[in-house]
């Protein structure tokens, strides 16, 4: 596992709209194939580039096979210019689910920990490699951190088959979200500080 580098973002973000094209976010959020994927190109372009390489916190394999994109505790959320920076991806949303989809990602907003944690945003693995220990093997490496420096952790799975997986590595559901507009299912998951050994 190593640090990712500005220059991969347009390698990564192909990974990562190719491990999320069934992702049931996505495939509510963006209707259509064509419209999914250069919305979700457009939207990890964005979260890898603006909002989390420049903290420091993307993760990839020496071969690119998966991306981790956390969040330190340390972060300072700047919510005005996010949305800035996430204007490009509004085209690919615009439609009769629109309302419905800002709404889902409000309360998902509403219910994220205000205590200091660190964030897993994005997880995602090259579909021809899931199932072979990548996705864990960036979980390792990051907890591992977070265990060192005594923080708990917090994610959302919007699926259901991978809830497993993080609970493998000390992540327990807080709340199973149904959004009230409409849209899948999301589970909130909370990993507790572990005691400094």
């Amino acid at each position: 596992m190593r640090p990712a580098v500005a220059d991969e973002v347009g390698v990564l973000a192909d990974v990562l709209v190719r491990a999320f094209d069934d992702d049931p976010v996505a495939t509510f959020m963006f209707r259509g194939d064509a419209r999914r994927r250069a919305g979700l190109r457009s939207f990890f372009s964005v979260q890898l580039r603006h909002q989390y390489l420049p903290g420091g916190h993307v993760y990839t394999t020496e071969d690119r096979a998966g991306v981790a994109i956390w969040g330190a505790p340390d972060r300072v959320r700047r919510p005005f210019a996010e949305l800035l920076h996430l204007l490009p991806t509004a085209p690919y949303l615009l439609g009769r689910h629109t309302a419905a989809a800002l709404s889902m990602l409000g309360e998902v907003d509403a219910r994220h920990p205000r205590q200091p944690h660190w964030y897993l945003a994005t997880l995602g693995t090259e579909p021809t490699r899931q199932g072979t220990g990548v996705g864990s093997a960036l979980l390792a490496s990051v907890l591992a951190r977070v265990d060192d420096e005594g923080m708990p952790a917090y994610l959302e799975s919007s699926k259901e088959r991978n809830v497993p997986l993080y609970a493998r590595f000390g992540f327990e559901v807080v709340e199973e979200l149904h959004p009230s507009r409409g849209g899948p299912t999301m589970w909130c998951m909370w990993r507790d500080a572990r005691p400094f050994h």
